[in-house]
């Protein structure tokens, strides 16, 4: 087949629906060499790859890291030390022991107990976006509203103080270059290192402040995990910090933001949850399915393997792209129709087995307030700008850089 999937083409980014269509139709395990990765789009087969933990590896970064020039002059240290921290590059037994530690301070109770604090933060920006209206200042639905609330509630959550969020989120823009780009940000891993080293540094600090002095927040919690086994060290709990903040932002940022451009897209849609804000539960599932927050799991075979009719080789990459899964007609009826009533709903955009998103209960949690919040005090928002917006460069995180509203 002469066909190439490569997101790396602006257009293929901004819509690859119909590429996943007929990927899915023509050619489910595609070997793309622009992207020198294995490109995997049915429903059946994206499950697969997520379960298939002896012979498809998390661990995409020590073969890469092998490779990279920059890891052999040393120049991307922390990059590397922290991030080969993170539970999701992680294989069993590492894996089983990091989610161990980890889930102990992730209950269902501490996020529940979380609602209030949403609710006032949902609240505070729907008022400072209608202050801005008034005055006659632009409104952007994802710089007023969509990113500032999820990275709100995972510093509160950290017990980071909010008066950083400016320095951390540039810190997270850096590292984003080195964990999704398609094409090649100019001096990314050095960017990447730049941001791991000062995220270190700062959470460095912050837990040896907990360590000394616990208070009731999740860098106490992780100083504190520990069982009869074992114990989270401290480069441990530094990566897994900026795991947390990296992953509870920037992917609730572009759930909240991909469900809203939908819904003003398909206005009927909108105008059903303005009707009856308790369509949240069911509407906050279908802006995770139509077009989620996180494009494609990324996989390195661990074993040579076949997987519809193509041999993967040991040490080729992988990537299930979720978002073209969740639109299989195999496992969903008209799979095209923005629908947030649709009842059945088994999306894989939390992924599948050993690694569900941990943070999948309070993702849900922030974007049902915030679609309920929404359609009840600003139910004539609507889209300003023309044209189609501009999304960003990534394989793995899905979601649009502005979005301009009319209040």
């Amino acid at each position: 087949m002469s066909y190439v999937f490569d997101l790396g083409r602006p257009e293929t980014n901004a819509n690859p629906f119909p590429e996943f269509a007929r990927l899915r139709a023509e050619d489910p395990v595609h070997w793309s060499p622009a992207m020198k990765a294995w490109i995997v789009t049915r429903y059946a087969d994206v499950k697969q790859v997520a379960l298939n933990n002896r012979q498809i590896s998390a661990d995409r970064l020590t073969p890469f890291f092998k490779t990279n020039a920059e890891y052999r002059r040393g120049s991307i240290e922390s990059l590397v030390r922290y991030l080969n921290h993170w539970m999701v590059f992680r294989d069993p037994p590492d894996h089983t022991r990091l989610r161990r530690l980890f889930t102990k301070a992730f209950t269902p109770t501490s996020v529940e107990n979380l609602r209030p604090n949403i609710e006032g933060i949902v609240a505070h920006l729907i008022d400072s976006m209608e202050a801005r209206a008034r005055r006659g200042e632009p409104v952007d639905f994802i710089a007023d509203f969509a990113y500032p609330l999820p990275a709100s509630v995972i510093m509160d959550l950290l017990g980071v103080p909010r008066a950083d969020l400016d320095r951390v989120k540039l810190w997270s823009d850096d590292i984003a270059l080195f964990i999704g780009t398609a094409q090649v940000a100019g001096n990314k891993y050095l960017r990447a290192e730049a941001g791991a080293k000062a995220m270190s540094d700062y959470f460095g600090g912050l837990i040896e402040a907990r360590a000394a002095a616990p208070t009731d927040d999740m860098i106490s919690h992780l100083v504190l995990a520990r069982d009869d086994r074992d114990a989270l060290s401290t480069d441990e709990i530094i990566g897994t910090c900026i795991l947390l903040l990296f992953a509870g932002h920037e992917t609730t940022t572009n759930l909240i933001g991909n469900g809203f451009l939908y819904s003003m897209k398909n206005r009927e849609q909108w105008q059903r949850l303005v009707a009856d804000p308790a369509l949240a539960d069911l509407a906050v599932e279908e802006y995770l399915r139509y077009d989620g927050p996180s494009g494609a799991l990324a996989r390195v075979a661990a074993a040579d393997l076949e997987m519809g009719g193509k041999a993967i080789r040991e040490g080729q990459r992988v990537f299930a792209f979720m978002n073209s899964a969740n639109r299989d007609p195999e496992a969903f009826d008209d799979p095209e129709r923005f629908d947030i009533g649709r009842p059945a709903n088994p999306h894989v955009t939390f992924g599948h087995g050993i690694h569900f998103c941990l943070g999948a209960p309070l993702a849900r949690l922030e974007s049902k307030i915030a679609a309920q919040r929404l359609a009840e005090r600003l139910p004539g928002i609507r889209l300003s700008g023309e044209g189609e917006p501009e999304w960003h460069d990534s394989l793995i995180l899905r979601g649009v850089k502005s979005l301009p509203v009319l209040l």
